[in-house]
């Protein structure tokens, strides 16, 4: 099963790099964002998703052993460093299958400045089918998911959509 479900991942992110571009991101009708509980990565405590009503969001779903997600990290660093004060927050779903020991010592390598929680599978199943990773979801104040980024995002097209929505 896991062979399987890294295969499809594999094959997943090739399609997403040789079919994106920054005009291939396109907004999707809005729907109301999953209420999820899910463990912090770091203590472990249970953050449940009204934890973050009101504010912006870029929900994202990673692996601490996908290539791609790790490429992605300094942007969403960045993203995040950007738009807090604006009351906007990077939010990270880990699906680690080997728990929270490898996403802390991501965190603690990365310098992740952003809230990450350790994913499960009705989490992804209730954002629609998490097929791939990363994929991320861009979520307003209102609490809608109005954007859905299957692979990696250029900065620039995250900065205009997350500004966009802020405004």
């Amino acid at each position: 099963m896991k062979k399987i479900f890294l295969f499809l991942v594999v094959v997943g992110l090739f399609l997403s790099s040789v079919f994106t571009d920054e005009d291939s991101f396109v907004a999707q009708a809005a729907v109301q964002m999953p209420a999820f509980t899910l463990p912090e990565a770091v203590s472990g405590q249970e953050v449940k998703s009204d934890a973050f009503a009101g504010k912006a969001m870029l929900v994202t779903f990673f692996a601490s052993w996908c290539p791609t997600c790790l490429q992605d990290i300094p942007i969403l660093v960045r993203i995040q460093k950007e738009f807090a004060p604006k009351g906007f927050s990077v939010i990270g779903l880990a699906v680690d299958q080997n728990g929270a020991q490898d996403v802390r010592e991501l965190m603690r390598q990365t310098g992740i400045n952003f809230p990450v929680l350790m994913a499960d599978i009705s989490t992804a199943e209730d954002f629609g089918g998490v097929y791939m990773i990363p994929v991320s979801f861009l979520v307003n104040k209102s609490g809608q998911v109005v954007k859905k980024y299957p692979g990696p995002v250029p900065e620039s097209v995250l900065a205009k959509d997350i500004g966009g929505i802020l405004e």
